[in-house]
């Protein structure tokens, strides 16, 4: 009976494609007597394996990642989720998000649901998710996907990987992308509940005026100023909580709404994401 000759050039081959380790590529590649595409397959069947075992695992770190398209008018923020601090530190770990947001952003890719089912070097995002997890032994997921489309976007990344952010902006340009950039670092620094007044959910609203007369009550006001107290609490509520009323984090004597026309008298923000780990 003739044995399939696993050479070390096959071995490395399988290796690169999958990231799995040497010793796991050749066993699969003497199983799959020397097929490749059927050894491709093991490991998959590995990493499925791997995954069922630890769906009940809590994926809460991993690396958080925003990038936009060249001409800046698209950008998406996603998390790539694993298990462990040390794993979503690991450069390799750090190169496969990189890798996942390059190419949601060539293909403009605007829901979760169509980035997992996107081509990612022969299979799906979905499929090499598990695969990796095969590898890495860890639960791996797509946490959060966000994307602005626009005239301009802009974007931040916090150090460490671990929060990052888009801002849509009113009109382009150097110093434009760039006054975005901060007003992302405002998003990641000061979570805003909304861009602007307007857009507050109704549900938010009602919420705030209901706490804000329960505390003027509680505080002994009459009932009849209580309504007054909380509108005026609302107005504070809008101040501080949403992006545009807020105060610029680099100079508090302007609001985020004020830097941005100082910058260009055309320029605002449309719209922000934010994705953070935890």
């Amino acid at each position: 009976m003739s044995t399939t000759t696993i050479t070390a050039a096959d071995v490395n081959k399988l290796r690169l494609q999958t990231g799995a380790g040497m010793m796991d590529c050749k066993k699969a590649l003497t199983e799959a007597n020397g097929d490749f595409e059927a050894a491709v397959d093991l490991l998959r069947k590995k990493g499925a394996k791997v995954a069922a075992n630890r769906a009940d695992r809590a994926a809460s770190e991993g690396c958080v990642l925003a990038k936009t398209t060249a001409d800046g008018s698209f950008g998406v923020v996603l998390s790539l989720n694993c298990e462990t601090d040390f794993v979503a530190k690991n450069e390799g770990y750090v190169a496969l998000a990189q890798g996942m947001i390059d190419l949601a952003v060539a293909n403009k890719v605007k829901s979760k649901e169509d980035f997992l089912n996107q081509n990612f070097g022969g299979l799906t995002v979905s499929e090499k998710l598990i695969e990796q997890t095969g590898v890495i032994g860890e639960k791996l997921e797509i946490g959060q996907f966000e994307f602005i489309e626009g005239t301009a976007v802009a974007f931040y990344i916090h150090a460490g990987n671990r929060l990052a952010t888009l801002v849509g902006l009113t009109k382009g340009g150097a110093d434009n992308i760039e006054a975005g950039r901060q007003v992302a670092m405002q998003v990641a620094a000061m979570n805003p509940v909304a861009l602007d007044e307007a857009s507050v959910s109704k549900e938010v609203i009602e919420r705030e005026i209901e706490v804000g007369k329960e505390q003027a009550i509680a505080e002994g006001k009459p009932a009849e100023m209580a309504e007054k107290i909380a509108v005026g609490k609302l107005n504070k509520f809008y101040k501080e909580s949403t992006l545009l009323n807020q105060e610029f984090i680099r100079d508090s004597k302007k609001t985020v709404k004020q830097f941005l026309s100082d910058t260009d008298k055309e320029l605002t923000a449309t719209g922000f994401k934010r994705v953070a780990l935890g």
